[in-house]
């Protein structure tokens, strides 16, 4: 199936007239209001607990009828554009099967307690909102013109950008549980009381103040360390950066980040409504620094990290090896001797031929325990 999509829809040029945006709108949006029908049906198993209770039934319903009625229409209009008739009535019969399942119920019934679930509610939300805000704007600003929206790799990226979402439940198994459970009753108190009593904008600059060094750390050590490197080289192995390029990561360095960045949030007891509004951030700010967009931001490029300073840290170049480490502070590679900034814009990215990383998610997962 893999190798089928690769094939099909990778490095496609989608030019307009030819009925291929509207091919690709509709077979997306019918699969994402496929998955939006079984979270209804079974909102028990596919939808986040901590978003449940802003859910409004009507307000979904409406959301997820719109979406089958777009899709459909596109599948239509693809039918007679495209040369292949086949991906509009894709999109149509995948339209069909979500108003089919979709309307066997659609009440999000309340559900008590936190059994085993996949969050795909995340999954179809996040991805929707990043789409809209990124596909644009890379379009509009690219740093590499020629560079189209379904690059090479894009389907291998979008498994990572699932899984990590729909597995939400797991990661936080492996990162936030451990911590409570061997730090419960060796924090301070009082401490964690003064930090949280902090006007909410110092909380947030602490957040990233100390987060950021551990981050530039855990990074640097995943980079010089020989067996670390071979998990983060699954992170570099693209070759064509975007905003969907940040989601190439292997579960181990993924619980190792997630671990390093909740340890001193746990510690140091910072307010939760001050941690929500960090991660919101930051993983907003992680998708854009890897977007392919043109912008310099001169000046605050010295500040705060921007797509220029991590698209070296992404370069295969000479000079760019084992540089610009920090996640959202250059000022962190400045005073460990790490940073680059040339002038000019990074041109070549992916692993050198000493770390040839498959192609695949399972094969990139196995790829840091082979030996050799």
């Amino acid at each position: 199936m893999s190798e089928f999509l690769r094939e099909r829809y990778e490095e496609v040029d989608l030019t307009p007239g030819q009925g291929k945006i509207t091919a690709t709108v509709s077979i997306g949006l019918g699969v994402l209001a496929l998955m939006g029908s079984f979270c209804f049906l079974y909102p028990e198993l596919f939808t986040t607990p901590e978003f449940r209770g802003f859910y409004n039934a009507q307000v979904l319903r409406i959301a997820l009828f719109i979406g089958i009625g777009i899709g459909f229409t596109c599948g239509f209009f693809s039918v007679f554009r495209h040369q292949e008739k086949r991906y509009g009535i894709i999109g149509m019969v995948l339209a069909c099967m979500a108003a089919l399942i979709g309307s066997g119920r659609l009440d999000v019934p309340p559900v008590d307690g936190r059994s085993l679930y996949a969050g795909l509610d995340y999954f179809i939300l996040t991805l929707l909102v990043l789409a809209l805000v990124f596909i644009p704007l890379e379009r509009a600003f690219p740093k590499d013109p020629a560079q189209k929206t379904l690059r090479g790799g894009w389907v291998t990226d979008m498994k990572y950008f699932l899984f990590s979402h729909v597995g939400l439940q797991l990661i936080s198994f492996f990162t936030i549980i451990p911590i409570q459970v061997v730090l419960h009753d060796k924090v301070d108190i009082g401490f964690q009381q003064a930090i949280a009593s902090q006007p909410l904008w110092l909380q947030f600059i602490e957040i990233l103040i100390v987060i950021d060094l551990g981050s530039y750390w855990i990074h640097r050590a995943f980079h010089e360390v020989p067996w670390l490197w071979k998990f983060h080289a699954v992170h570099h192995s693209t070759t064509q950066m975007d905003w969907l390029a940040s989601s190439r990561l292997h579960v181990v360095e993924i619980i190792a980040n997630r671990f390093v960045g909740y340890l001193p949030i746990f510690i140091l007891g910072f307010a939760p409504s001050a941690v929500y509004a960090y991660l919101v951030f930051v993983s907003f700010h992680a998708i854009f620094i890897h977007a392919n967009v043109r912008f310099r931001f001169p000046g605050i490029r010295w500040l705060i990290a921007t797509p220029e300073f991590h698209h070296w840290h992404h370069s295969s170049e000479d000079q760019a090896v084992d540089k610009n480490y920090a996640a959202f502070l250059p000022i962190y590679d400045k005073l460990f001797g790490t940073l680059i900034m040339p002038k000019e814009l990074a041109a070549e990215y992916g692993t050198r031929a000493s770390t040839p990383v498959p192609e695949g998610v399972v094969k990139q997962f196995l790829f840091p325990f082979r030996r050799g």
